[in-house]
């Protein structure tokens, strides 16, 4: 998967979690890209832990749903460590 859409991959998944976990995940748009991607990257990293898989190419469905559980996984550490400010 190429940089660009990576970079949609994690546009998208951003904003999906923000619309699952709206009191989570704080900003706008570059939080929202930033914690999709690393959402995406935790998602790949958690799927050849746990599953031995990792991500596919952009239209594959384990890729959608690896980056998102990775991105609500990222939302969620972001929620609790900036709700201790």
């Amino acid at each position: 998967m190429g940089f660009f859409s990576f970079i949609l991959l994690g546009l998208i998944v951003g904003v999906i979690v923000k619309a699952v976990m709206p009191g989570k995940v704080g900003g706008g748009w570059v939080t929202s890209i930033i914690l999709g991607v690393v959402g995406a990257i935790v998602g790949g990293f958690l799927g050849t832990l746990i599953f031995r898989t990792d991500l596919g190419s952009f239209f594959d469905i384990r890729t959608w749903l690896l980056s998102i559980g990775g991105g609500l996984v990222v939302a969620a550490g972001y929620g609790a460590i900036k709700g201790r400010n």
